[in-house]
């Protein structure tokens, strides 16, 4: 195994919108680029070919991010292809906007399952990549994943992203001695979002664009944040204030 010069970052749910937007950036930064994927095999292999393009090792990888054996496969493969990790986004999520009383239970596990349970276990599997220099993990989570308010829609999912917070902070206070720093994004509506809301029904009067998230991104990979590490960053725009 042959470790790369260049630090490795690897975005979870990479194959199109904020996961795609978040790898191209990594990759602007220096970084050498894993591109996850459940089903996106086309979507991931052309952004792979874009960033390749322009002189950053990519590698593309598809898992299921609940089943243990297949994200330990992924983290093998990343160890066989950069034998580092040095970054790790944990994007991947699936939103069904389901009412709360017809919610079934595939739906429930999948909100559940595609959040909390993929940041766990992806989490868990990447830290002996990490090296003695320590890194970074960076977690997206939703707007109102720090409170316990009622939910609506996408029970499953919204229930997991509580979870992602408690495990960013769980992790964060765990790997501070490891020089990890473990954060979490959380947007209100984005630019993409299912369901979103005419301009005039949001307080900011406009969805958070991926260019901001990435801003957070950029702030929390840089050297001034190297002692932030368990925060929730906000971008709602004052949505679920």
């Amino acid at each position: 195994m042959k470790r790369s010069p260049l630090p490795i970052g690897l975005v979870t749910g990479a194959s199109r919108g904020l996961g795609a937007h978040l790898a191209r950036q990594i990759a602007d930064l220096g970084y050498g680029v894993v591109l996850h994927h459940r089903g996106g095999t086309l979507a991931t292999n052309r952004l792979s070919r874009q960033i390749a393009a322009f002189g950053t090792p990519t590698l593309v990888v598809r898992a299921d991010l609940s089943q243990p054996a297949q994200v330990t496969r992924m983290i093998q493969q990343i160890r066989r292809k950069f034998g580092r990790l040095d970054l790790l986004i944990n994007n991947a999520g699936t939103y069904q906007p389901t009412s709360l009383l017809a919610t079934r239970p595939e739906a429930w596990f999948a909100g559940i399952h595609s959040t909390a349970t993929a940041t766990f276990l992806t989490t868990q599997a990447a830290l002996p990549l990490f090296t003695k220099n320590g890194g970074h993990i960076v977690n997206l989570g939703d707007s109102a994943a720090d409170r316990l308010t009622p939910r609506k829609l996408a029970p499953g999912y919204h229930v997991g992203k509580v979870g992602v917070t408690l495990l960013t902070r769980s992790f964060a206070a765990q790997l501070v001695s490891r020089k990890i720093t473990v954060n979490q994004i959380s947007p209100g509506y984005l630019e993409n979002s299912i369901d979103l809301p005419p301009n005039s029904a949001l307080p900011s009067g406009r969805p958070v664009p991926f260019s901001e998230v990435s801003a957070a991104l950029r702030y929390l990979l840089s050297p001034e944040a190297s002692q932030v590490t368990g925060t929730n960053l906000i971008l709602s725009g004052g949505w679920n204030l």
